[in-house]
């Protein structure tokens, strides 16, 4: 058994190793798909590896650094840490701040546990099902997080989009709303404004990997929101395809509202 005070530990112990990096020059190269990688991924890979095996040594881990070979024995995992050693490469190399390292704890493809760090902005967001969700401030402070009321209908939306990944379908999504106001934010910080409250709704109707998104949704679900795949309306679970590592479409939200749903999808709310 773990405390998910430790699992925080490991996070902010990988993003002291990722800092070293930021804060001097560095290589990047790119993997099969194109996406970008530099030696910080790569640090904190090895360093979150070591700490997970070491505290939970019957529970594999699932990393997006993980090997061919690694990742095809995740089929028969029910339980296992996801990992993503530097979410938002693209924000690190760009050195805006707005990457994080997420680690979840997957049970039976539901994300029970989860914690995001981001080094560069020093906040750390926990969270746990049954027990809430936290922020951990720079200077120490912990603070209980809760999304916010769901809108009234007409109301002003705050909606956050990808900084590095916007699209057409995300604008014509928010054509939904009436009042809506883009907030663009990297990594997966999009999904932790949810969470706390900063923002109300987040549609990410584009390509993500399973280790991008499972830390912020155990945020996000216990903090009281949803993250739901689209246009299905189903919680997003993991590890349950055997072909791909791909998210479908998804939104966060706090709550499903009739002012962005289309008319085939009302019935959800009944």
């Amino acid at each position: 058994m773990f405390e998910l005070e430790s699992i925080v530990r490991i996070a902010q112990e990988a993003g002291e190793q990722i800092m070293q990096v930021y804060q001097r020059s560095f290589d990047v190269a790119h993997k099969d798909d194109s996406s970008p990688v530099t030696e910080a991924d790569l640090a904190a890979h090895q360093h979150i590896l070591a700490c997970l095996n070491q505290l939970t040594p019957d529970t594999p881990v699932l990393s997006e650094e993980s090997t061919a070979e690694e990742i095809a024995q995740r089929h028969s995992w029910p339980k296992l840490w996801l990992v993503d050693p530097l979410d938002g490469t693209k924000e690190f190399i760009k050195r805006n701040g707005e990457f994080t390292v997420n680690i979840a704890l997957i049970e039976h493809g539901i994300p029970v546990a989860g914690v995001v760090h981001a080094p560069a902005l020093g906040v750390t967001y926990a969270g746990q099902s049954g027990a809430g969700a936290y922020k951990l401030l720079a200077d120490g402070n912990q603070v209980a997080i809760r999304v916010a009321t769901t809108p009234s209908a007409g109301a002003m939306w705050r909606v956050v989009g990808s900084r590095s990944h916007a699209s057409e379908a995300v604008h014509k999504f928010l054509q939904r709303l009436p009042n809506a106001e883009l907030v663009s934010m990297g990594s997966s910080l999009k999904l932790c404004l949810i969470a706390e409250g900063q923002a109300d709704l987040y549609p990410r109707l584009g390509p993500t990997s399973e280790w991008d998104t499972a830390a912020a949704q155990a945020v996000v679900e216990a903090a009281g929101g949803q993250v739901l795949s689209w246009p299905e309306l189903q919680p997003l679970r993991y590890n349950q395809r055997h072909d791909t590592l791909l998210n479908p479409y998804f939104i966060v939200c706090a709550g499903l509202h009739p002012d962005w749903l289309n008319a085939d999808q009302t019935h959800v709310l009944r």
